[in-house]
């Protein structure tokens, strides 16, 4: 049962906590604030795109509704996605907003690094604590055919802006697949030790159709460790971000973790801590399931009252999935884009 404070219909208790049916404790909201992407990444968009019409979009003032919303009901970590978040207007002083939001413990966003160059201190200054970049090449002709559009030159200024921005922890995010990039998985561990800064290598997840069979070039996380051992004595560490990687030292370069996110292989549903919001509005309860629940028509008919939401909330975490169904074998799983929920 939810309980009430004796306040204003818009203000309700901070100190609640999310659990879902399981038992499971939920503290972490990715957040996503838009569909669209200056990118068109071969694992998480098609080469052409339809996106969303303004309308159906969140505004700037929903998005912080909801961020207010799910903190108040124990919500400690937000991830601002995209698409590419960093190309929605106004997102500086969303961030702002959101990052002094109170019980927040930390809010993180994840970019492809294309506008990090100018926006990364504006970020950092606006209490952004960590920056996830994907980077899934060092190569500038192999980059622009994995993104088939992005300037592998303009990510890495930006990569080396974050690291200088004053952020807590900065860390690369490369999705390994053969035939594309797995054979640069030792040059880009040695990139990040070079910049002093962590990297997680992702397994390919079967979001959305993407004009392929994921399953000629799947790689599994297994595979990416026993390539990066052959150069690094690897140490297992209970670290963790609050998300689904696992991470490991490298003996001789204390200052960079290697993380390793293995949805297909290596369940971490057991755990699983997460919602997802998209940027139409539709509470994801797993990545992988179509379970969903429209938070946009509930905002936009209460627009002065939480109380719905906030038993909305409770009721639909009750059937939150136990897992997703995920493999490496190449059929696609969820009809939706990784573009619209974020990852």
């Amino acid at each position: 049962m939810v309980s009430r404070c004796k306040a204003p219909t818009r203000r309700w208790c901070s100190d609640m906590s999310l659990v879902d049916g399981l038992g499971r404790s939920i503290d972490y909201l990715r957040l996503s604030v838009t569909d669209r992407c200056d990118f068109r990444c071969v694992y998480c968009m098609a080469k052409t795109m339809t996106f969303l019409p303004r309308q159906q979009v969140l505004s700037l003032q929903e998005l912080e509704r909801l961020a207010r919303l799910f903190v108040g009901q124990g919500v400690r970590k937000i991830r601002l996605t995209g698409g590419e978040p960093l190309i929605r207007p106004g997102i500086v002083g969303l961030c702002r907003t959101i990052a002094a939001l109170p019980g927040l413990r930390e809010l993180v966003m994840t970019s492809n690094g294309s506008q990090l160059a100018r926006l990364a201190q504006p970020l950092a200054a606006a209490g952004v604590k960590r920056m996830n970049i994907s980077l899934d090449s060092l190569d500038p002709v192999r980059f622009r055919a994995i993104t088939r559009n992005g300037d592998l030159r303009q990510v890495q200024e930006g990569i080396e802006a974050a690291r200088d921005a004053g952020f807590e922890r900065v860390k690369l995010n490369c999705v390994v697949m053969k035939g594309r990039n797995f054979d640069e998985v030792p040059a880009l561990v040695r990139y990040a030790i070079e910049q002093g800064i962590d990297i997680s290598f992702i397994e390919e997840m079967p979001l959305g159709d993407v004009g392929r069979s994921r399953g000629e070039t799947f790689c599994a996380s297994d595979e990416v460790r026993e390539v990066i051992a052959r150069e690094h004595l690897l140490l297992d560490t209970a670290e963790s971000s609050g998300g689904p990687a696992r991470y490991v030292r490298l003996a001789r370069y204390p200052d960079t973790r290697i993380g390793f996110i293995s949805p297909n292989s290596q369940s971490f549903c057991g755990s699983c801590n997460r919602l997802r919001m998209t940027v139409e509005g539709r509470l994801l309860l797993c990545l992988g399931q179509d379970d969903a629940l429209d938070f946009r028509e509930l905002l936009r008919r209460s627009p002065l009252d939480d109380r719905p939401l906030v038993e909305a909330l409770h009721r639909a975490l009750r059937g939150k999935p136990a897992r997703h169904d995920f493999s490496g074998a190449g059929e696609v799983q969820v009809v939706r884009f990784m573009s619209m929920s974020g990852g």
